[in-house]
């Protein structure tokens, strides 16, 4: 049985990649500062994972964590301390010494097809080269925008007990909403495909969706009107802040907050259209994926909004 190191496994992001990889019937070991990374969480044949620690900012404890392992799942940090191409890099000069099979790296946003482009874009730029140098077999994703945001405590509890659906979008704003299984669909479907081994691709779920049809699909959901009542990216950023709780460190907090409302200003008026995908590309480099992919009315009923759902804010 072929063994998936998940980088970040307590986190939405590596908890999604945990339980497809569980249920496609892979090994999987996952890497968490956390001794029990899925207290609380809902997933079959979670007591097969084998957690280990790592410090993602100590390359001294990468070999004890990764080694043995045929492939590694990575999702940068949202509240990373260091730079996403130092971090991907080190990871995979790791790998490269370890004989992995391939890192996926999931950026969590759009890849850009010149250099150049504002905020994570660039950088996600620069983490693709640092990765393709490192000697690693790489594989990456530029997932662009994800339906389980909609489930945080940043942006649930407006939905459910308010009737509001509050995120800085545009009101002219298309995004291709996908859900964190099918990230980590697509990451799985790549480890059998060698044409994927020094590619990236966008991606993204199969409808391209503005802010008032959102709110449509969460009032057909819930059973009551939910209006699309769009925030300015500054009140965004204080949003996840205050989100982020304890989490987030004091002196973190101001420039976290800025950071988001700068990025979402630009994606509000980006000519480049940073949460749109080419889904027919897609479809064309990944056709068993075609009609697979959650449409987000599809994925809205299969969620719980209640309080006691399991749902990490970021990661």
């Amino acid at each position: 049985m072929a063994l998936i190191t998940v980088i970040g496994a307590s986190g939405r992001q590596g908890l999604a990649q945990v339980r497809q990889a569980l249920a496609a019937g892979y090994g999987v070991r996952a890497i968490s500062r956390q001794a029990d990374p899925f207290a609380g969480a809902n997933i079959d044949g979670v007591e097969r994972v084998e957690v280990r620690p790592m410090d993602l900012y100590d390359p001294a404890t990468y070999r004890a964590a990764l080694e043995g392992t045929d492939y590694i799942f990575y999702t940068h940090p949202l509240q990373a301390r260091a730079d996403r191409a130092v971090l991907v890099g080190d990871v995979g000069k790791a790998a490269a010494e370890l004989g992995v099979k391939r890192v996926v790296w999931n950026t969590s946003s759009w890849i850009p097809d010149k250099p150049g482009d504002a905020f994570t874009y660039a950088g996600n730029t620069a983490g693709i080269n640092a990765l393709w140098r490192s000697g690693a077999p790489g594989t990456v994703f530029g997932s662009v925008l994800f339906m389980d945001n909609l489930l945080t405590n940043w942006a649930r509890p407006f939905i459910v007990n308010e009737g509001r659906y509050v995120y800085p979008h545009a009101p002219h704003l298309e995004a291709n909403w996908i859900s964190l299984d099918d990230v980590a669909r697509f990451m799985l479907a790549s480890l059998e495909r060698p044409d994927m081994e020094g590619a990236w691709l966008n991606i993204g779920g199969p409808r391209r969706m503005r802010g008032p049809e959102v709110a449509q699909v969460l009032s057909d959901t819930l059973g009551k009107p939910v209006k699309y009542d769009p925030c300015t990216p500054q009140e965004f950023g204080d949003y996840l802040v205050r989100a982020a709780g304890d989490d987030m460190p004091e002196a973190m907090r101001k420039d976290f907050a800025a950071g988001i409302a700068a990025f979402y200003e630009y994606n509000n008026t980006a000519p480049t259209k940073p949460f749109s995908v080419d889904m027919d590309h897609v479809y064309e480099r990944f056709p068993e994926l075609e009609g697979k992919l959650e449409d987000m009315a599809e994925w809205a009923p299969k969620q719980d909004w209640g309080e006691s759902n399991f749902r990490p804010a970021f990661g």
